[in-house]
């Protein structure tokens, strides 16, 4: 299984403050936006990933991240010369996908829950078992600035609309998915959309259409924010600083995470620590390497 974090765009709607800077790198309470992202593929047992940006930003992605032997995964980059629409992922990273199944997170979501971690495997089981892709619903106020799935009575999805005027339902699509093999074959089918883009929601629809479309809808207990607006920025720092405070334990770790997984070993946990020096991020780290913080194992089941 491949994934990829698209963390591309101008992030106009945050000027000034994106100016000089990619969206993906600005903090999130007190991690840079990406960490969040990084996190959610390394939670669902995914260990090649591909990131990709502006020709601008992907230097500084690639001297934060570096080639993520730190965290126990392999990371590669890839250029977005202009933002052509989420599906274009698929297309820039298909010799990076080499015909196998693939996840896409966006760089600026932020996903947090209990059992997060079974979904998300759950999600990687079905793609790489080819059938077929993975997205999911979140309850929303504002359904009509997304994509919209709409559900029968018995709860499957009979349609998904990009940003409706009316919308069928408050279920916006998230910025997860996961595919199965055929996902590069689909995406080079979309066409440009009105607005020139090729849309995340048209690949959707071919899986609707073969059938092999399945969404799952993230109920209470889950959390999903877009840091895509000033006010969402904010509200995103607020809640990872509750959480945080609430159970003493930071959130998004990527050095854990890969800790957890079995990817790296102690030792690498505690060179992680050091560089982070004395900030809270490197206490937690050298806390979790000396065995003072319990860890639960991920493994198949999540």
């Amino acid at each position: 299984m491949r994934g990829i974090i698209l963390a591309g765009g101008s992030g106009t709607r945050l000027y000034p403050l994106t100016t000089v800077t990619s969206k993906q790198l600005l903090p999130v309470y007190d991690k840079p936006m990406i960490y969040y992202p990084l996190s959610v593929l390394m939670m669902a047992g995914i260990r090649d990933i591909l990131v990709i940006s502006t020709p601008h930003d992907l230097p500084n992605f690639e001297r934060l991240l570096g080639d993520g032997s730190r965290y126990g995964v392999h990371l590669s980059y890839k250029v977005q010369s202009s933002p052509d629409g989420l599906a274009q992922a698929f297309i820039l990273g298909e010799e990076f996908i080499g015909g196998e199944p693939c996840a896409l997170v966006l760089g600026d979501n932020i996903f947090y829950g209990n059992g997060l971690g079974r979904t998300l495997r759950a999600a990687v089981r079905d793609a790489e078992s080819g059938e077929g892709s993975t997205v999911f619903g979140y309850y929303v106020d504002d359904p009509e600035r997304y994509g919209v799935v709409e559900f029968d009575e018995n709860r499957k999805a009979v349609s998904i609309e990009e940003k409706p005027e009316h919308p069928a339902s408050n279920y916006a699509v998230t910025g997860l998915y996961f595919y199965d093999n055929r996902v590069t074959e689909f995406a080079k089918q979309v066409k440009p959309s009105a607005r020139g883009e090729l849309e995340i929601t048209d690949l959707n629809k071919m899986y609707l259409e073969d059938g092999t479309l399945h969404v799952r809808t993230l109920g209470r207990g889950y959390a999903w924010l877009d840091t895509g607006t000033m006010d969402s920025l904010y509200e995103a720092g607020e809640f990872v600083r509750t959480v945080q405070r609430a159970q003493t334990l930071p959130i998004a770790v990527v050095e854990e995470i890969a800790f957890q997984n079995g990817w790296i070993d102690a030792e690498t946990l505690m060179d992680s620590a050091e560089k982070y020096g004395k900030s809270p991020y490197g206490q937690h780290l050298k806390d979790v390497a000396e065995g003072r913080i319990a860890l639960k194992r991920y493994d198949s089941e999540g």
